[in-house]
């Protein structure tokens, strides 16, 4: 189920609520926002999203600054444009299965920038 993302559906439920988006930022845990620093809070601008920038950009091999930084800039660069492109990237890449487990090493960087 991970590796198709058939996981994600349920989320298509907060979509049609109103709740979440296609594609906007990945949604992250509350204690990790609590340690959110102005530039991460930005990221908080829009709805989350069920695709984003950062995933079709590789995903869980991406350490969280490289997410952080993709999220941003989508905010700032945002267009009608853009989102189609990412729906159709999520595809491919969904397909593909890329990027869908870190590498040891972004694993454990991603354990100590939490710390």
């Amino acid at each position: 189920m991970r590796r198709s993302g058939i996981d994600e559906l349920p989320q298509l439920i907060n979509v049609l609520k109103g709740e979440m988006s296609l594609v906007g930022p990945r949604p992250t845990l509350p204690y990790q926002v609590a340690k959110y620093d102005e530039f991460q809070k930005r990221r908080l601008l829009m709805k989350l999203g069920i695709s984003s920038w950062a995933l079709v950009n590789g995903r869980n091999k991406l350490t969280w600054p490289e997410r952080i930084k993709l999220d941003v800039w989508y905010i700032e660069k945002w267009s009608s444009w853009l989102d189609i492109k990412i729906l159709f990237k999520t595809v491919w890449v969904v397909a593909k299965g890329e990027g869908l487990y870190a590498d040891r090493e972004t694993d454990e960087i991603a354990r100590n920038e939490e710390k």
